[in-house]
C-alpha cells in the first residue's frame, strides 16, 4: 500500500517537472496549428482547446463555465478506474490479516514475502497499482490542458470572477480552495489508508498549493472543479470521513467488495 502511494508521488512529481518544463518553452504560446502540429499537440491540445471554445460558445462565453463541462465529461470518463482503485483499496484492506500472516511466515526471506505477496493478490484479483491509474491517465490530460490555454488567445486573455485564466491567480484565493479541497477529498478516502499513507492527507496538498501559486488560474480552477466532483463521488462510495471507521464495512458490503 505505501508502496502504491508512492508511485503516484513520484506521478505527481513528475507532472509538477514536466508542466514547469512546458512553462518556459517558447512553443508553449505558440498558435495551434493542427496541419503542422505533432502528435501530442494533434490529437491532445487541440482537440481539448476546440472543446472548450465549443461549450464557452453556448455557455455565454464563459470559460470558467467551459473548463467546469469539460471536467465533468474528463471525470465521468475516468470513473470505472476510480470504482476500480476503489474495489482493489476494499479488497487489500480485507486481506490486511492474511497480508501480516505472510510477513510473519517468511519474515527473514523478503524475497519469497513479496512473491507469496504478489500470489495472494492474484488470487484474490488485486491490483496494488490500480490507485496510479487515475492519476496516471489525467497527466496527459494536465499537460494538454496548459498548452490549450497558454496557446489558446481567447482563453489566455479571459477574465472569469475575479481572475484571468491565463494568470496566476495574485490573489491565492484558488491556491488555498485547490488545497482544501484537496485535503477534504483525501479524508474522504482515510479509512483506505494506514498510518504511513495518512501522513499523504497533508503532503498532496502543500504540493497542489505550490504548483497552483505558479500556473495559469485555469489549471488550479481545473483542480478545484474536480476535487469537488471526486468529494461528491466519494460520499457516496466511501461515506463521511466520520463515519468510516465504525460504519464503512457496513456501508460498502455487497457486490463492490466481491
Amino acid at each position: 500500500m505505501t508502496r502504491r502511494r508512492l508511485y503516484m508521488l513520484a506521478s505527481v512529481a513528475a507532472l509538477f517537472l514536466l508542466l514547469t518544463g512546458c512553462s518556459t518553452h517558447s512553443s508553449t504560446t505558440a498558435p495551434i496549428d493542427p496541419a503542422t502540429a505533432g502528435f501530442f499537440t494533434k490529437y491532445f491540445v487541440f482537440p481539448l482547446s476546440w472543446t472548450l471554445d465549443w461549450f464557452a460558445a453556448h455557455l455565454w462565453g464563459q470559460y470558467g463555465l467551459s473548463i467546469l463541462v469539460v471536467t465533468m465529461i474528463i471525470r465521468l470518463i475516468i470513473l470505472p478506474l476510480t470504482l476500480k482503485q476503489y474495489k482493489s483499496s476494499k479488497r487489500m484492506q480485507e486481506l490486511q490479516p492474511e497480508m501480516k500472516k505472510v510477513k510473519e511466515k517468511y519474515k527473514d526471506d523478503a524475497k519469497k514475502q513479496q512473491e507469496e505477496t504478489m500470489k495472494l493478490f492474484q488470487q484474490n484479483g488485486v491490483n496494488p497499482l490500480a490507485g496510479c491509474f487515475p492519476i496516471i491517465v489525467q497527466m496527459p490530460i494536465l499537460i494538454a490542458l496548459y498548452q490549450a490555454i497558454m496557446r489558446n488567445d481567447h482563453i489566455r486573455e479571459h477574465s472569469f470572477l475575479w481572475m484571468n485564466l491565463g494568470q496566476p491567480d495574485h490573489y491565492y484565493i484558488l491556491p488555498i480552495l485547490a488545497a482544501i479541497t484537496t485535503f477534504v477529498q483525501q479524508k474522504f478516502m482515510s479509512s483506505q489508508m494506514n498510518q504511513q499513507m495518512k501522513s499523504l492527507l497533508f503532503i498532496f496538498p502543500v504540493m497542489i498549493f505550490v504548483m497552483s501559486m505558479n500556473f495559469a488560474a485555469a489549471l488550479p480552477l481545473y483542480w478545484i472543479y474536480g476535487n469537488i466532483f471526486t468529494i461528491v463521488q466519494s460520499y457516496f462510495i466511501y461515506g463521511a470521513p466520520g463515519s468510516q471507521g465504525s460504519q464503512g464495512s457496513q456501508n460498502n458490503k455487497g457486490g463492490l467488495s466481491k
